[in-house]
């Protein structure tokens, strides 16, 4: 739909109309690229790369195990008992998965920079259901020094307060609202488009006229105007190109177009891959891209997606949970122990039974893991005695390490005493035998 189309349909709705409220209208030139095409946060998911960030980086976090996390003292503990622990764990509303709230919450995310959930709690105060609210449908704002959430449900206005509404947002200058990454990147994704679209006309209509035409006799300044004009209205544009031309009165026709090849459109939609990359901070190889990746590397580049692209997300989401979703009495340390939720980033390894098996055998090692407790992320029953916990008998506690060095040091500087004490040892075990 062109800008004068779109104004057009505008004006033709009222605003009590619902389409009326649509943000594709609104923003009649702010989508619009310098290449020509329409990027807004549904028509970038168009593009392979964006569509493959987006789904790679939702569908992780919400495949990651979260759980409702109490602290007292030193011990740890899942608080399995809770509603709110089965809305984020298990069904986040009659309709929804928790993995589907949170991978449509991480979506809106990372697409428009906000994520919004009504909260709907129960007579006591407990979380009990999670509703998603698409981003274009609500905006923040303060009024009379609190903030509160306008939400347009059709054509009407709702407003909720604060504590009614989960907001997760991304990159912010304010900090009440995200930055889109797909209006910041809007330049580079156009670009990525204007190129699919361009190979598929390319390859689609068969030819590309980007020529000369000339015509055997002198035209009249009417004559020119009309070829002109009836040439350009029928060949002229990226969406009217590599249609067949007609030619007639013995026209000739020159092409002066750059190839494809000589254009480096394959190296260029290459390049745009990295691109989209850099945008949502994703290692190459995760968009598919393998042109620099090896054998040597891809495992360093996998634990760069961890710690650099999804860790800083959960880490992000973790505190927007326990803001909004649990009470003062939840997150005071005093009571029953503090509430929060944690992400098991553990479930990345689900899918590698080597790695798992190399970092259960590291923890088992160093005793900080329990067989039993690696059977419960195996999901196995417990078996007797393994609440154990084995270290290495080649190993001792930090804090006799001073004192051994210190006995090392009397040895070196007092060697005769030794000898002494190793004597009366051997006169100790003299006796011992002769009294038996």
């Amino acid at each position: 739909m062109g800008f004068l189309d779109r104004i057009k349909k505008f004006f033709n709705l009222g605003l009590n109309d619902p389409k009326a409220w649509n943000p594709s209208l609104w923003r009649l030139a702010g989508s619009i690229s310098n290449s020509g095409e329409n990027v807004n946060e549904s028509t970038a998911l168009t593009y392979s790369a964006v569509w493959d960030a987006v789904n790679l980086i939702s569908g992780t976090i919400a495949s990651l195990p979260l759980h409702l996390m109490q602290r007292k003292g030193s011990s740890k503990q899942i608080v399995d008992d809770r509603r709110l622990y089965r809305v984020m764990h298990d069904q986040a509303n009659p309709y929804m998965t928790a993995m589907t709230f949170r991978k449509v919450l991480m979506a809106h995310v990372l697409t428009w920079g906000n994520g919004y959930a009504e909260i709907v709690r129960n007579g006591y105060g407990d979380v009990v259901e999670l509703w998603p609210i698409t981003p274009d449908r609500i905006t923040p704002e303060m009024r009379n020094g609190a903030l509160v959430y306008r939400v347009r449900v059709d054509g009407q206005e709702v407003i909720l307060p604060f504590d009614k509404v989960l907001h997760v947002l991304g990159p912010s200058f304010d900090g009440f609202t995200g930055y889109s990454v797909i209006g910041m990147a809007r330049k580079g994704i156009g670009l990525s488009m204007a190129m699919e679209s361009f190979g598929e006309l390319y390859f689609g209509q068969g030819t590309h006229p980007g020529v000369i035409v000339s015509h055997p006799s002198q035209l009249t300044p009417d004559s020119h105007t009309r070829l002109k004009d009836s040439l350009s209205a029928a060949y002229s544009g990226l969406g009217k190109a590599h249609r067949l031309m007609l030619l007639e009165d013995g026209m000739k026709i020159e092409k002066i177009g750059i190839p494809p090849n000589d254009s480096q459109f394959l190296e260029s939609r290459q390049f745009q891959i990295p691109e989209i990359a850099r945008w949502f901070n994703l290692p190459p190889h995760k968009l598919k891209d393998l042109t620099k990746s090896s054998f040597s590397n891809i495992e360093s580049e996998q634990i760069s997606f961890v710690t650099d692209s999804i860790l800083p997300w959960l880490v992000l989401l973790e505190q927007f949970y326990a803001m909004k979703l649990l009470s003062a009495s939840d997150k005071s340390l005093s009571g029953y122990g503090r509430l929060y939720f944690k992400h098991i980033v553990e479930g990345l390894l689900r899918g590698d039974a080597a790695s798992r098996s190399a970092f259960y055998t590291v923890m088992l090692d160093k005793g900080v893991m329990s067989i039993n407790e690696v059977r419960e992320k195996e999901d196995m029953d417990p078996i007797t005695g393994g609440d154990e916990h084995f270290v290495p008998l080649n190993m001792v506690p930090l804090s006799m390490v001073k004192e051994q060095f210190k006995k090392k040091l009397e040895a070196e500087q007092n060697p005769s005493k030794q000898i002494e004490k190793k004597e009366g040892d051997d006169k100790e075990g003299d006796n011992d035998e002769k009294m038996v």
